[in-house]
């Protein structure tokens, strides 16, 4: 008998970004115990009414809406991931789409087995923004009919949990090291925004703008806990080098100030 690895479904949980009705937190808490996903985070609720949420949900998913948690910011409950699939129906040149649900979720059989990974739904009403994308390693986009493609909330879930859930590989799992995590990511692009903007490398005027190739570059790498620590490293000695080749300057000012004075 063939055996298969399978994605470690401990380690995903399904993150819905300011969710519209109490009735699809619901139905999403259902979709994932169908699926064996058993952590649900919710952002920023417009309405969080317990009631109709385990209407939905039914009894079989208590422990799921029992367990969720709730947050007020993205950025934080994105923190502890190491990796984040974000899920979007538009395209454009700020919306770097590559992959479909079968091709996510195959890729994910690997990463899932040391990090945890977050799959990540915009309102029901308009997606997730370009603001809240950054924060995704890769997005992915449901394919549907052109005649009417928006999907509802809960379906979309469905869709993305099933072929998580019967993803497979024949041979071992590639070995995918424990990543940074989305805190550590955000410190780091933090840092280096402020850093590159020292240096006139991106402009000032709209720094996130031009922060999104810089997201890409790293996104494509992996970053390791250990590769931040050096990326932050690095920008820390850039900046040393600025301000010492400032006081350096102003030394040579003022001693050309001086001479000029005597003379």
């Amino acid at each position: 008998m063939v055996k298969k690895h399978r994605a470690n479904l401990d380690n995903f949980a399904v993150v819905l970004h300011r969710p519209h009705f109490p009735e699809n937190i619901g139905s999403v808490a259902r979709a994932c115990k169908n699926m064996g996903v058993k952590q649900l985070i919710v952002v920023d609720p417009l309405n969080c009414d317990l009631t109709k949420i385990l209407k939905m949900a039914t009894h079989a998913s208590e422990d799921v809406v029992a367990n969720m948690e709730i947050y007020d910011d993205l950025e934080e409950a994105l923190g502890p991931f190491q990796y984040v699939v974000g899920t979007t129906a538009r395209r454009g040149s700020q919306r770097r789409t590559i992959t479909n649900p079968r091709e996510v979720a195959e890729k994910l059989v690997s990463i899932s087995q040391s990090n945890r990974i977050a799959l990540l739904f915009g309102p029901e009403n308009r997606g997730l923004a370009n603001r809240e994308l950054k924060y995704c390693h890769v997005l992915v986009t449901i394919p549907t009919s052109s005649e009417f493609a928006s999907l509802n909330l809960a379906q979309a879930v469905m869709i993305i949990l099933y072929e998580i859930f019967t993803a497979s590989m024949v041979t071992e799992p590639e070995f995918v090291p424990r990543l940074a995590s989305s805190f550590e990511l955000e410190r780091m692009y933090s840092y280096l925004s402020k850093t590159l903007t020292k240096i006139n490398f991106i402009n000032p005027e709209n720094p996130e703008y031009w922060m999104m190739n810089i997201r890409r570059f790293f996104g494509r790498m992996q970053l390791r806990a250990r590769d931040v620590k050096i990326i932050m490293g690095i920008c820390r000695q850039i900046e040393w080098y600025c301000e010492e080749r400032v006081v350096k300057l102003l030394r040579e000012a003022n001693e050309s100030n001086r001479q000029g004075q005597k003379n």
